[in-house]
């Protein structure tokens, strides 16, 4: 198959020696880093192990006619989304768990102001949705989103480390909302006289709790977990009619609620409105943050956007702009019907509609929770094996015009690149799915879900979101970087690099301590300080750095909209639960084991000569 437009200007992935990078090469040009088999033998474990943790992914460009390339079977992606299908994307993707599931949890420690927590992060979401779809138009969709843009703009290591805090995250929002979902099963199972009341607290409802709250065991939810595995190891395909129907189906559930409840509201339930501070209020942003993260599916739509440049901005920000305003909906109906101390974790729109008479309103909420959390969980689970897959390719399809695709795989590429065991590059010959990457992410979910209810479960969220999406927004500053006015590829282009990196670097520990001086009560002019020694980091970085404007969509204000993005969201990493720390330096510690004695000994660079080119759809006439 021809590619269309200019095929020298087709998007392509190549692995390569970093120590060849050419000046002239699209992106990482002279990148500070340098692999040598020979040398390696020779040298100490430590060189060895830093040369191996510096290597980089390059993204080149090149011609059909080049023997290495690998052209998709199948049709070219189709630029065929308009701005309400990428709209509907977003909402469809962030509806569901940010509702059903943690909206109870974290208004029992905000209180009524728990709306102010979904503020907080949905506007942290706009910046970060912003980076992303830059990211998203520049890359072809191979091998997975922030693990991929790392891997391009910084090295092997810190890719790693972002892939499995990501991972853990998904990994922990699967479990909650399995959790969650058990929890509206059994209440859907009490409808009938024979389940009613003869459910044991240890099969779906909660939880029985052993060694002080620290365990609860809930066995229907890792059995829903098995279940939704064993399906998608046999392959599912999602049509657009039923993407469309669910998202419609959660939207009106949502606005019912809403409208229902708001006659039931008692507004002194709303006071006192931040019972435990505004520290409780920016925790829970930490905490919801999660609840926003579909809009990475409307970013990773730029290659099939109509009018990207306008479109996807207007999406984003349109997505976002509606779930904010259900969520902040439901937060005030819920807390305004029943004291937040009173709200359910597991179930908390259900139960606070029965306490008010509301059965058949609950019973509404109980199906459509189902269905709707049913839907996240599945793709939930899907996009941990998948990630960044254009699942959202299906949603505007036709029936009769399908769209023939290759799916990224993120444990996948993983395998394939060595930095996991190759078990996981296994794909089934008959099902075509990575049925050993979906085993694993169904194990380790279940065992969250079996073992920790959803308020511990909640403490230790949105850790590889706040500090995946800095990364990305990180690489967004440094892809931009033009060094094409520098002759020579020298040690200043190396020491500019570094400096340029040495300024994000500060920006975000100014962002950590402000976070960490606002938590701890310090003195105003102590965080005074770090927001101006960020603001005079983003300044050089703006002033001693080119910048070239790249195809596609590009995120406006760049170094300054990116730095802003990393300081709030590191500020909020700061006001994170202390378990939330643990397990950032915890898994960073294990993830750096692992690559110590297993990834930088099979993560081969050559190991994969072949080029991957996606062709692109032309962009409309204007764009």
């Amino acid at each position: 198959m021809s590619p269309r437009g200019n095929s020298n200007m087709l998007p392509v992935y190549k692995r390569r020696r970093t120590e060849n990078i050419q000046a002239g090469s699209v992106m990482g040009e002279g990148k500070p880093t340098a692999y040598s088999p020979s040398s390696s033998s020779s040298s100490s474990y430590i060189s060895r192990f830093c040369s191996s943790a510096l290597r980089t992914k390059t993204l080149a460009s090149s011609s059909p006619s080049d023997s290495s390339i690998r052209t998709l079977s199948g049709d070219a992606l189709v630029r065929r989304l308009g701005l309400f299908d990428l709209i509907l994307i977003g909402v469809g993707a962030s509806i569901g768990a940010g509702i059903f599931v943690v909206t109870g949890t974290v208004a029992r420690d905000a209180g009524p102001g728990v709306t102010i927590s979904f503020i907080l992060a949905g506007a942290s979401c706009v910046l970060n949705a912003l980076c992303y779809a830059e990211l998203a138009s520049r890359f072809p969709a191979v091998v997975g989103g922030a693990y991929l843009y790392t891997y391009t703009a910084f090295n092997e290591l810190t890719a790693f480390l972002v892939f499995a805090q990501l991972m853990l995250d998904y990994h922990i929002g699967a479990a909650s909302i399995a959790r969650s979902l058990a929890s509206y099963v059994v209440a859907v199972l009490e409808l009938f006289p024979f389940f009613k009341e003869n459910i044991p607290s240890w099969i779906g409802h909660g939880g029985e709790e052993f060694l002080g709250g620290a365990l609860s065991i809930n066995i229907l939810a890792p059995i829903l977990l098995v279940l939704l595995t064993i399906i998608l190891c046999r392959g599912v395909g999602e049509s657009s009619a039923v993407n469309c129907f669910m998202t419609v189906t959660k939207v009106v559930i949502v606005l019912f609620v809403i409208i229902v409840g708001a006659f039931k509201v008692d507004v002194s339930n709303w006071s006192p409105f931040a019972p435990n501070g505004f520290e409780a209020i920016l925790t829970g942003a930490t905490v919801v943050f999660f609840a926003y993260v579909g809009f990475d599916a409307v970013a990773n739509s730029a290659e099939e956007s109509k009018r990207p440049q306008r479109d996807l901005p207007i999406a984003i920000m349109g997505s976002l702009l509606v779930c904010v305003v259900l969520y902040i909906g439901v937060c005030l109906v819920i807390t305004g019907m029943v004291p937040y101390k009173l709200l359910g974790e597991d179930a908390p729109l259900a139960e606070a509609f029965t306490s008010k008479g509301l059965k058949y309103v609950s019973i509404l909420i109980s199906i459509g929770a189902v269905a709707g959390l049913t839907t996240t969980l599945l793709v939930g689970l899907y996009v941990q094996v998948n990630i960044e897959t254009p699942m959202y390719f299906t949603w505007c399809q036709c029936t009769n015009d399908s769209v023939s695709y290759e799916q990224s795989r993120l444990y996948l590429g993983l395998g394939r690149d060595g930095l996991l065991p190759s078990l996981f590059a296994r794909v089934h010959p008959k099902a075509h799915t990575p049925v050993h990457s979906q085993i694993w992410v169904g194990i380790v979910a279940s065992i969250l879900a079996g073992l920790f209810n959803i308020h511990a479960l909640s403490h230790i969220l949105s850790v590889g979101s706040l500090t995946g999406y800095s990364v990305v927004a990180a690489c967004v500053v440094t892809l931009r970087w033009n060094d094409k006015t520098a002759s020579q590829v020298s040690t200043r282009w190396t020491s500019t690099w570094q400096e340029g990196v040495i300024y994000l670097i500060i920006i975000a520990g100014c962002g950590f301590s402000a976070g960490l001086f606002y938590r701890v009560g310090a003195s105003f002019f102590c965080l005074l300080v770090a927001a101006v020694i960020a603001v005079l980091a983003s300044i050089a970085l703006y002033s001693r750095q080119v910048y070239m404007n790249p195809p596609g969509f590009s995120c406006p204000g760049v170094p300054i909209v990116p730095a802003v993005c990393i300081f709030f969201n590191i500020f909020l990493f700061a006001q994170l639960h202390y378990e939330a720390w643990v397990r950032f330096v915890i898994l960073s510690l294990i993830s750096i084991g692992i690559y110590a004695f297993y990834g930088q000994y099979h993560a081969d660079p050559l190991s994969s000569n072949e080029t991957i080119i996606y062709h692109r759809a032309p962009i409309e006439e204007g764009q």
